[in-house]
């Protein structure tokens, strides 16, 4: 049965935005966009999909979800995606070295529905088909949600994994209303923290930090996702860029 595209907006609230890093096929990027609108999110960007975009066959899919198909964001890597993003989740069932949180898809949806409800821009992340989220990816979360499966058989499908969370999302909704953050407790953006990871890099690099040099990227990406984990307003952000350009001086 086909949805008016009018009908499918009135059952859309706020919500968390779902970013498919690196998809490849279309069909499961329609099916997780119908799993979304099954319930009241639309919010969709794609970050490096395979067979770029738009793609006919994501279309035909998500029959009836033409709304968060048509308006679907892409961008060419995850950075530009989550730009203007406060908080993120990133969906895994793989074990990381990282220190990052780890929230069940229960969790995970009362926490995003504090933060959308407070004015937040909140991202869940879902990785590609064949090899889903890398350590990278993950580093730039402030969070983890791992559904539990079959550790024997813990792969999910895209559109699965997509459904679940949705599904949680929409249970989560009976929740208080939420009060807004004072101005001065804003959450910076992810891009905000990606400016400011950079000039960080930069710094300890003219400092000779990063040694033995094979061990950079491992060592980047472990600051990244402290600082991630830390969850910096907007004002601590400026603070720590004034602590670096002092020690620069130096």
């Amino acid at each position: 049965m086909r949805i008016s595209r009018t009908r499918a907006r009135e059952g859309v609230e706020p919500a968390p935005i779902f970013v498919l890093v690196a998809p490849q096929m279309g069909e499961n990027i329609g099916a997780a966009a119908r799993a979304m609108l099954n319930f009241g999110i639309s919010g969709l960007r794609l970050a490096a999909p395979r067979d770029g975009w738009p793609n006919p066959k994501a279309a035909a899919m998500a029959s009836g979800a033409s709304l968060v198909i048509d308006q679907a964001q892409v961008f060419d890597d995850l950075d530009g995606a989550l730009s203007d993003c406060q908080y993120v989740i990133a969906t895994t069932a793989r074990r990381r070295e990282l220190a990052t949180p780890t929230l069940t898809p229960e969790e995970a949806a009362r926490e995003l529905r504090a933060r959308v409800g407070s004015g937040q821009r909140c991202a869940v992340l879902f990785g590609g088909e064949r090899n889903g989220l890398s350590s990278d990816d993950v580093a730039r979360a402030d969070a983890i949600l791992s559904i539990p499966v079959n550790p024997a058989f813990a792969s999910i499908n895209l559109a699965q994994a997509a459904l679940v969370v949705a599904y949680e999302w929409a249970r989560a909704g009976d929740m208080a209303a939420i009060e807004p953050p004072r101005e001065q407790d804003t959450p910076a953006s992810k891009q905000e923290l990606a400016h400011f990871f950079d000039r960080l890099e930069t710094a300890l690099d003219a400092a000779d930090y990063f040694y033995p040099p094979e061990k950079r990227p491992g060592m980047v990406r472990n600051l990244r996702a402290a600082f991630s984990r830390a969850g910096f307003t907007e004002a601590e952000i400026r603070t720590l860029h004034g602590a670096i350009r002092a020690l620069a001086r130096k």
